[in-house]
């Protein structure tokens, strides 16, 4: 949050990885007992399927008018890094 310069922002409900965590822990309930996964679409749509069903129980994210903000931060951060690894491939 402080790279991204959020922090005043999103300190609130981002402090943590618990949300992380807690997303992490539903999804393995939900997907422990798979045996086999078929292709990366059976994949993608079982993940779907588990986050969906799980969603209920998260609570609103405070402060969450900035979420679009935090986006544009992240996906920044992204562009920047795909660029400094293009620059070191070509050198």
């Amino acid at each position: 949050m402080h790279r991204l310069r959020l922090f005043q922002e999103l300190w609130i409900s981002f402090k943590t990885t618990n949300c992380i965590e807690s997303l992490m822990v539903l999804i393995a309930q939900k997907t422990d007992k798979v045996d086999y996964w078929g292709n990366g679409d059976q994949k993608h749509r079982s993940l779907a399927a588990a986050v969906l069903d799980v969603e209920a129980r998260f609570r609103r994210v405070k402060r969450y008018r900035y979420l679009p903000q935090l986006r544009v931060a992240i996906q920044r951060v992204i562009q920047r890094a795909k660029g400094s690894h293009q620059v070191r491939e070509a050198a």
